[in-house]
């Protein structure tokens, strides 16, 4: 392998229910300020199904290139063919850095990737930095105590999944210009072993996704049952957000693992972060610490979560929440 041969950074987008998921632009944004670091070009890729109409924003979020790859068969996705797919149009690009959302797929296809390519991966990163030239991958390591810097400088491409909210969306340039690419992907000799034939949704029902909300009321032990978590249904459906949950309360099977916060979970950075009788261990902070306001609600004035909690109440969410949510009533009346 001539490393030489490799140059600028990829962005592996992804597209959810016909539309491109937050965490491509956030991964992009990021990426453009690596680009500019390091002196070298930035390009993206989106596959699926009638997408051409988001080569604009991905440029105007700072790609060079936007590569668009299309077919019917790409609409629905199987891990086999979009890794063996994305792994045949990397080889062709050479990219000296390859960026991939942490998500439930990006964490299937991506290690796929990295085998395909004979080279290594970095996991769940939480933070990227480019240091002296060199690109570091930073990711939290010995149950989210430490967080280990990993650098792979013989490795072509360098490969990280990032996990979704750990970057904020940069400013959106629509006068930038750049090239949109259609590529057709390259299916040939592919074995697909797995055929769609219908999509049953068990995330958690709710007006929004809870990494993608911009509220968020999650749930831990202190709810006490699951049939608390119902409260916490009522006052996040009047914020327009979401309910996520400690993965105590996923583990006692009160919630879907879907809703999981946390260094095991999700990754949120919602506006705002209600917790709710969770104590507030480092693997949960981990999840939600860049929220931009947090208020916790918990019976024990000791507990951890109240040490980075904007605003903390001491006392039980089931005499606290109806407060909330009967001044919310009110509020929203006038």
């Amino acid at each position: 392998m001539n490393i030489d041969e490799y140059r600028g950074i990829l962005v592996v987008g992804e597209v959810y229910d016909g539309k491109v998921r937050p965490v491509t632009y956030q991964l992009i944004s990021k990426a453009r300020e690596m680009a500019s670091s390091l002196n070298t070009k930035l390009s993206a890729v989106l596959m699926g199904n009638n997408i051409s109409q988001y080569a604009n924003d991905m440029i105007a979020y700072g790609a060079d290139t936007a590569y668009i790859m299309e077919d019917k068969v790409l609409e629905s996705y199987v891990s086999e063919l979009y890794a063996s797919v994305l792994a045949r149009f990397i080889e062709s690009i050479k990219p000296e850095i390859v960026l991939i959302p942490a998500t439930h797929t990006g964490r299937e296809y991506g290690p796929r990737i990295a085998a395909y390519l004979q080279t290594g991966m970095t996991a769940d990163c939480t933070d990227l930095q480019i240091r002296n030239g060199k690109f570091i991958q930073i990711r939290p390591a010995y149950g989210g105590n430490i967080m280990g810097e990993i650098i792979t400088p013989n490795h072509r491409p360098q490969i990280a999944t990032v996990r979704p909210n750990v970057f904020k969306v940069g400013n959106y340039d629509k006068q930038r210009k750049g090239e949109t690419v259609k590529v057709k992907p390259d299916m040939s000799n592919i074995n697909i072993r797995t055929m769609i034939k219908d999509i049953v949704k068990t995330t958690v029902t709710g007006t929004k996704k809870v990494d993608e909300a911009r509220v968020v009321v999650s749930g831990g032990r202190g709810i006490g049952s699951k049939e608390g978590f119902s409260i916490l249904q009522d006052l996040a459906d009047l914020l327009g957000g979401a309910v996520g949950a400690s993965r105590v309360a996923v583990e006692l099977g009160w919630m879907p693992k879907s809703a999981q916060v946390g260094q095991s979970g999700l990754t949120v950075a919602p506006d705002l972060y209600i917790a709710v009788g969770i104590s507030g261990t480092i693997q949960h902070i981990v999840g939600m610490k860049d929220s931009k306001i947090i208020i916790a609600i918990n019976k024990d004035p000791n507990a951890p979560i109240f040490n980075i909690a904007d605003f903390g109440i001491v006392g039980d969410y089931r005499e606290i929440i109806p407060i909330f949510i009967e001044e919310l009533k009110k509020e929203l009346k006038k």
